[in-house]
Order: C-alpha cells, then sequence, then structure tokens
C-alpha cells in the first residue's frame, strides 16, 4: 500500500525540481497553564520554539509565509486552540494562498480533521511532519523501513480522520455499521498486514547487523558513540575525527542513517566512531521504537559522547530532552561512560564564553564537559586525550613473553592492545608490557599458549 505523500516540496536530492514549494503557515501553540513538570526541568524559550518550528519547516523545503505564537491555558478538545484565533489563522491561510498548515504540537485525529475544515487546508501536527523529513532522509533500506514502520503506526490511528465524507449510518437488518466503517476496517487490516512485513524484514536486517556487531567484538575495537540534539554539530564532528565525508548542513536531521568508521586514539589505539541520527523535544514514540535496533549501537558503546551546541540559547533544554531519550532506551548515566562535549565554542563572544566556562567548572571533577570546535578544530585533542583515557581505565595491564617465532602474535598485541614497553630478552624472546582491554585478554591468552 503506498504511502500518502504530507506534502510536496521544491525537490528531493538527485530528483529534478518539483515546481514551486508549497506555502506553509506555522503555528507554534505555547501552553502557559502546564501542570507537572518537574521544577528542575530547563524552561524552553518562545523563540527557540518558533525558530525550531521553522527550521523543521525549512528542512522539507517549505516555503514558510507566517509565523503565529499562541497562547494556550488550555488545549481545546476540538480544535486545541481558541476559536478567535482558528478565524484569525484561517485568515493569514487565505491571504497567503497557503496550501498547508503546520500545527507544532501533537493533535488528535478529531482535531486535525476540525482544523482543515476551518482553514480549508491540509493541516499537518508536530509528529506527522518529521516522520516526513526522517522518510525523505533516509537512505538506507532499513532506515526507509523503519520510517515506514513509524509512519503506518501514526497513520493507522488516524484512520477515522481518512474517511469523513463515508457516514456512519445505521442500515436495516440490524447492521449498526455503514460503508465508512467497512471502509476503515478494510484500511485497518491493509495497514496492518503491512507493519507485519516491514516488522518481518527488520528483524532480517537487525538479525544481520548482529551478526556484523559479533564479527566487530571477534576482533574488538571499542565504540564510540554521538549522540545529542539535532544540529548539535555530531556530523560535522565525526568528519573531523575520522574521513567519514557525511552530509553536514545547517539543516535538522541532515543526517538520519547510522554511519560508522575507523579511528585512531592520540596512542594509536583503533576505535569505531558511530554517527548516530539526532534527538528533538517530543520526538515521536513510535520513531523512538523504529530506531531501536539502529541505536544499539549507542545502547552497546563504551563511550557516548553527548554533543550540545553550547551557543544554543537553549542548550540546557536539549540536553535534558536527550538525556530523557537515553534514559528510554536504558542507558543509565550513573553507570555508563557519558563525556558532555560543549561544540561550537567558536560561535561564543567572550563573555558568553566565560559564563560556559563558569558553568562547567560547577561540575564534578572528572564530570566536566569539553569545549570544542569540530570547525576549526580547538579543543578536539584534549577530547580525544579524554576518551583513550576512559577506555585505559577499564584495561588491565599486563607483561607477557612472546616467543621469538611467533611473530603473529606480536603483530596481534600492536594491532588490539597498548603497548607501554617492549623488550628484547637474551632467549630472543621479547618480553612486552601493555594494556589489553578485558575482553580481548581471553584471545591473547589463548595466541601465548598455542590454543588459538
Amino acid at each position: 500500500m503506498r504511502r500518502p505523500d504530507i506534502v510536496s516540496t521544491t525537490q528531493h536530492d538527485g530528483d529534478e525540481p518539483r515546481g514551486e514549494p508549497t506555502r506553509v503557515v506555522v503555528v507554534v501553540p505555547v501552553l502557559t497553564g502546564r501542570r507537572g513538570e518537574g521544577a528542575d526541568t530547563p524552561s524552553r524559550t518562545v523563540e527557540a520554539r518558533r525558530d525550531e518550528a521553522v527550521g523543521l519547516a525549512a528542512a522539507i523545503d517549505l516555503e514558510v509565509m507566517e509565523t503565529v505564537t499562541v497562547s494556550l491555558n488550555m488545549p481545546r478538545p476540538a480544535t486545541l486552540i481558541g476559536k478567535g484565533k482558528v478565524e484569525e489563522i484561517g485568515g493569514l491561510v487565505t491571504a497567503h494562498d497557503a496550501g498547508l498548515v503546520f500545527v507544532d504540537a501533537a493533535l488528535s485525529p478529531v482535531q486535525q480533521r476540525n482544523l482543515e475544515k476551518a482553514w480549508k487546508a491540509k493541516v499537518v501536527d508536530r509528529t506527522g511532519l518529521i516522520l516526513e523529513i526522517f522518510g525523505r532522509r533516509a537512505r538506507t533500506k532499513e532506515g526507509a523501513l523503519q520510517v515506514e514502520l513509524a509512519h503506518l503506526s501514526y497513520q493507522k490511528s488516524r484512520l477515522v480522520r481518512s474517511w469523513t465524507h463515508l457516514e456512519r449510518q445505521r442500515g436495516g437488518f440490524g447492521f449498526l455499521g455503514g460503508p465508512g466503517e467497512t471502509q476503515i476496517e478494510a484500511d485497518r487490516r491493509m495497514i496492518q498486514e503491512r507493519i507485519t512485513r516491514i516488522e518481518r524484514e527488520l528483524e532480517q536486517v537487525t538479525r544481520t547487523r548482529r551478526l556484523h556487531r559479533e564479527s566487530r567484538r571477534r576482533v574488538p575495537y571499542p565504540i564510540i558513540a554521538l549522540v545529542g540534539y539535532t544540529n548539535a554539530g555530531k556530523s560535522t564532528l565525526f568528519n573531523a575525527l575520522t574521513t567519514g565525508g557525511v552530509l553536514a548542513q545547517d539543516l535538522l536531521f541532515a543526517t538520519l542513517d547510522p554511519t560508522l568508521r575507523q579511528m585512531r586514539l592520540p596512542h594509536g589505539t583503533k576505535a569505531i566512531l558511530s554517527d548516530t541520527v539526532g534527538f528533538i523535544s517530543d520526538l515521536p514514540t513510535m520513531l523512538v521504537a523504529a530506531f531501536r535496533a539502529t541505536l544499539e549501537e549507542v545502547i552497546e558503546a563504551d563511550v557516548i559522547l553527548h554533543v550540545r551546541d553550547v551557543s544554543h540559547g537553549d542548550t540546557e533544554a536539549q540536553a535534558a530532552d536527550v538525556a530523557a531519550i537515553l534514559a528510554d532506551l536504558g542507558i543509565d548515566p550513573a553507570t555508563r561512560t557519558i563525556i558532555e562535549v560543549w561544540n561550537k565554542v567558536d560561535l561564543l563572544d567572550p563573555e558568553a564564553r566565560e559564563q560556559a566556562l563558569n558553568r562547567a567548572a560547577r561540575h564534578e571533577e572528572g564530570e566536566r564537559p569539553f569545549f570544542v570546535s569540530a570547525m576549526t578544530g580547538e579543543g578536539l585533542p584534549g577530547l580525544l586525550a579524554a576518551v583513550e583515557d576512559k577506555l585505559r581505565a577499564a584495561h588491565e595491564r599486563l607483561t607477557v613473553t612472546v616467543a621469538a617465532v611467533d611473530g603473529g602474535t606480536l603483530h596481534w598485541i600492536h594491532e588490539n592492545a597498548e603497548v607501554e614497553e617492549r623488550k628484547a630478552l637474551a632467549s630472543g624472546d621479547t618480553q612486552v608490557t601493555l594494556r589489553i582491554a578485558p575482553e580481548k585478554r581471553d584471545q591473547l591468552e589463548r595466541r601465548l599458549t598455542g590454543t588459538a
């Protein structure tokens, strides 16, 4: 079953231009009477909310005609916002000849239907637009399947909106449902069948990914995973630390599919660096579930680098959003090695830099963030040294003797361990003092005893 497009855009990468961009009015509801949030939850500024909403629209090539902020004490069940604002926004839609209204909030199917009737334009909520962006960004088969699975789960809950032109009639002979209900059930069955097929395909992809991960364990390199809010500069940092050539743009969700590349730490230790999809506030739960297999690289990483855009006014709120998603993935900061990387320091003026340094100094010793600029390279040597120190802390220090005829084991040690000292003995054997990861020690012992 073909997934209908939510919006039309100017063009896709590699595609021919698709004509004029879709005009959109962006509506940003701000709940002023919200209750139940923790006192320590960082607040998000209205300006940052507006900028992010416009950024989401720009990420899919929509032409933003106007942005309207709506203060809400209490959401309206029928339309989310009040009648007066509905009429005001309807006038803007007509004046700008906008074919789409993006409401930066989660809309119920009823709210979406009622707003479309009132504005005589297509309405998409935050979840729907993020799903559409992910669908356009996915490049691998796995990414496309994960997005389609999330989109179908979202669409399945909204079938009632798709068939409002078919009334639910009470027919004769005891039939309670009319043709609209029958059509909805048929569509729901088709969607569920497609979901089942995608889940089977993803199970196969997940098994393949697991085999790749197990093969890496046999010649294990530590895994360093980059996580962070979308547009925090993860891909730029990835490119600076490797030769990845990953797309890096000032664009929300510029990178979607995960990328892994080998890198070397200061003392020659090899590691695998993983770039992951950027997080965002109110990330649709079905997307978190769909991308869980992809995010297993983060779940199993030896070191997690939490990349933050320290120049952003909402950096604290963004960090809280990332922490919440990591918690959903079962990652506990108390038991995992997480290093905060405050990126984009080149964008700070002297006063803002001083304030950021003071904030960093309030962190516990050993947990202080690293100031870096992925663009200029500032702070990267110190960050890499800290990553290596974190990895070394878990490594065992051994002194072993390698037979003179066993050049293969000596080569293996240099490839898989950090050699601190190497000494030639009178017998012709070589004495090596090294640091090695606990999971590699068994392989070394088997080589030394000839049972490898």
